[in-house]
């Protein structure tokens, strides 16, 4: 589940995006101050707004919103309010996490892709990625399916070139680093990074 705001753009609206999959097709339902936005192929929701949302969740910046338990309490707080039956399940987990390149192998459709195998603490995942200083036993940040990158982009389960790819490894820049490098390449942390470690920049 993900969070939103953006005043200037869109008004007083709380934007809550509950998963990464984007179905071909939507059918929209409003009751009061909700509006849930669902896939219209099995009726699920995947996303719903809140108009009026600084009076039911108070004042918050543009832009993604931390996701607390307080937080999510007074949104489904708002939707019990708007007889709106859905239950939120969120994981609280953090999304960008230090990460150890157990392997890297070239994609073999992508002269400039390699295939790394990462290790995130509590799984291993598989992700594509495309800098050209990834190698294997680096510490490096990952973010993982569900993040949102500052840029606004939401990380998804993806296929890139025909090999699938679950998050990723990310560079100072995509992170918005102070003093972050122009020239491309991922972040090398220090070696004695913890592995599975929330990364706060």
């Amino acid at each position: 589940m993900n969070v939103f705001m953006n005043k200037q753009g869109v008004g007083d609206v709380l934007m809550v995006q509950l998963t990464t999959e984007r179905p071909e097709q939507t059918e929209i339902e409003s009751k009061g101050d909700v509006t849930l936005i669902k896939a219209s192929q099995n009726g699920e929701a995947v996303a719903f707004n809140i108009f009026n949302a600084t009076q039911y969740i108070g004042e918050h910046a543009d832009g993604s919103i931390d996701l607390t338990p307080e937080l999510v309490a007074k949104i489904q707080e708002v939707l019990e309010k708007n007889n709106v039956s859905l239950e939120l399940n969120v994981d609280f987990s953090p999304k960008f996490v230090v990460g150890h390149v157990v392997s890297k192998e070239k994609h073999p459709n992508a002269d400039k892709l390699n295939i790394c195998t990462v290790d995130v603490g509590s799984e291993t995942l598989q992700i594509v990625c495309g800098a050209p200083n990834v190698e294997s036993d680096q510490k490096v940040v990952v973010a993982k399916v569900g993040a949102v990158m500052p840029s606004g982009m939401v990380i998804r389960d993806a296929e890139l070139r025909g090999v699938p790819s679950s998050g990723m490894i990310c560079s100072a820049k995509e992170l918005a680093l102070p003093d972050a490098p122009e020239e491309k390449g991922i972040l090398v942390l220090a070696a004695d990074s913890e592995v599975g470690s929330p990364f706060t920049n």
